[in-house]
């Protein structure tokens, strides 16, 4: 990676750079810079080798500015198999996000069999071409279209790849990669044939295992709306197989008067 970071590291914080900026304001951040870095902190104080960030929930209820940022975080529960961290992300001094994590565990896996969705039969990202007309989504990750696109009727699905740190200087775990991606499941899901009408307000991920390549494939399996509301949701994968869900809830933009 040798694009520009999101954030730099200052002494108690991290300073938003350019690149963080996001869709609906030129001068906020994007949704997902908020999710990755509440991950990252969570997993830089609270992570253990021997636990797996399985649930992470995060609540997007104002849009930071550029101003300097805080986060917070503190251990509600430390149990022998489940670990539960809350995390607050602060803009200046407005808290603006927060998180919720879940860290369970691994064991032994019980034998027998039990049913599941049979795994998708995506080409690998090696076996695909570039988009013929360049990024779509404006060189802000590596992408390799697999079928369908933003707003298409139908199948959606999509590998993605992450084109620069979070943090400088702090290459990307295989957890902080998903989560800095898993806000993508809102505009892949929830555009229309008009765009995107609808900005999310959370982001939920479960993630059964890390992955293993630094490329995410996104799977539409879900959009559902009324009265201005909606809930979408992405399977997660990685080259080997599925790795969990991304989900979202949403509001409909509002429109001039």
């Amino acid at each position: 990676m040798t694009n520009e970071a999101f954030f730099r590291p200052t002494e108690g914080g991290y300073q938003p750079l350019p690149p963080c900026v996001g869709p609906w304001n030129p001068e906020s951040l994007h949704g997902r810079v908020v999710a990755g870095l509440l991950a990252h902190a969570i997993e830089r104080a609270h992570g253990d080798e021997d636990f797996q960030p399985t649930r992470l929930t995060v609540d997007l209820y104002r849009l930071p500015d550029f101003s300097p940022v805080t986060v917070t975080t503190n251990r509600v529960r430390d149990g022998r198999r489940i670990r539960v961290v809350d995390a607050e992300f602060i803009s200046g001094d407005v808290s603006v996000g927060r998180a919720s994590c879940q860290l369970l565990r691994r064991g032994n896996q019980p034998g027998g069999n039990v049913w599941r969705r049979e795994p998708w039969d995506a080409p690998k990202p090696g076996e695909l071409e570039p988009p013929i007309e360049g990024d779509p989504l404006g060189g802000k990750w590596t992408t390799r279209p697999i079928s369908g696109s933003f707003g298409s009727l139908g199948e959606r699905r999509i590998w993605m790849s992450e084109v620069r740190e979070l943090v400088n200087g702090q290459p990307l775990t295989p957890w902080t990669r998903v989560a800095l991606a898993a806000d993508f499941t809102s505009p892949f899901a929830n555009a229309g044939e008009k765009g995107l009408e609808f900005i999310n307000s959370d982001i939920t991920i479960y993630n059964y295992r890390p992955p293993v390549t630094e490329w995410i494939g996104f799977e539409v399996v879900n959009h559902q709306s009324q009265d201005g509301i909606a809930i979408a949701e992405c399977y997660l994968h990685d080259e080997e197989g599925p790795i969990g869900s991304s989900s979202v809830c949403a509001l409909a933009q509002q429109k001039p008067a």
